[in-house]
Order: C-alpha cells, then sequence, then structure tokens
C-alpha cells in the first residue's frame, strides 16, 4: 500500500481510514463471502460490458477507476466502495495509474 503522506489530500484521508486486508479478509468471509481477493490492474486497462457469476462487494485502496452500470459510470478512489450481485451487466475503466482493489466475492 502507497505512503498516505505521498497521495493527494483526498486519497491521505482515505487511507487513514481504511482497514488492513486481513481486517477486511475476516469481516467479508464473517458475512458470507466464498473467497477474499487483491485486485490489480494496470494503467488505462478498460473492460467492456460484461457480468461475473458471483456477488462482488470490494473496496478500492489505490489509484482509480470507473464502474459503469444501468448507463451511468460513477469514479471511484481509494476508500469507495461498490457492490454488483452476480450477473449484473456493467464496465470498468482504470486511471493513468492504474488502481487496486479488495474483493469479497460470493458465489452464487
Amino acid at each position: 500500500m502507497p505512503d498516505p503522506g505521498k497521495l493527494p489530500r483526498r486519497y491521505a484521508v482515505a487511507m487513514e481510514t481504511l482497514p488492513t486486508f486481513d481486517e477486511f479478509r475476516t469481516q467479508a468471509l464473517a458475512r458470507g463471502a466464498d473467497e477474499v481477493l487483491e485486485r490489480v490492474w494496470a494503467p488505462g486497462t478498460v473492460l467492456e460490458l460484461h457480468t461475473h457469476p458471483f456477488d462482488a462487494d470490494a473496496l478500492v485502496v489505490q489509484g482509480e477507476m470507473w464502474l459503469g452500470e444501468d448507463g451511468r459510470e460513477r469514479r471511484l478512489l481509494a476508500g469507495d466502495t461498490f457492490q454488483l450481485p452476480a450477473g449484473k451487466p456493467h464496465t470498468e475503466r482504470y486511471g493513468a495509474e492504474g488502481a487496486t482493489y479488495w474483493v469479497a466475492r460470493r458465489n452464487v
């Protein structure tokens, strides 16, 4: 995880309150997740419209991404969360520095 002192203020504030990966994993498994992963995306990666066979509950921990659903796209930064139910069509694109998020999956 990057040094919060080297990030813009909006990232540094979010980083101060993030759980550790182990805390995120423990909490997610207690809520019924089947698996918990760290996903690291390269700068500029674009994933066209797709779905997943699992429910996803994620926490962005570094960088920025845009998540597109239902014709709208939202920007997510470190400290932001997102949830996607299994089968939900969506797009993903990642910022100039890429992005990392932790995701708890519940297979359907």
